[in-house]
């Protein structure tokens, strides 16, 4: 049940997310530098456990998550976070949502 084959599938109530970069540039076109950035708060989902009954997202949902949680792994190049779902802020429906 994966948007990507990442060769990861979570267990249980986890959730496995692409993370998804902030802008790099602010609305009045100034460039920020990658030590001034946020850690990113959000992902896209590309893996579910298999707790059906805790998780409330699925494969393609964006997600807001708390800044300091989950696993961090990276794979071919692609930062990704295990997280239990239940840790879970948030799912976006728009693009214009941005995290501060």
């Amino acid at each position: 049940m994966t948007e990507e084959n990442v060769g990861v599938q979570p267990l249980g109530s986890r959730v496995l997310l692409r993370i998804l970069e902030e802008e790099s540039v602010t609305p009045s076109g100034l460039v920020l530098p990658d030590t001034a950035k946020e850690k990113p708060q959000r992902g896209r989902v590309v893996a579910v456990g298999d707790d059906e009954e805790v998780i409330k997202v699925s494969v393609g949902d964006d997600v807001l998550y708390p800044r300091y949680s989950g696993t961090e792994l990276k794979i071919s190049g692609e930062d990704y976070l295990i997280i239990d779902a239940t840790d879970l802020l948030a799912t976006v429906k728009t693009a214009a949502v941005s995290v501060t």
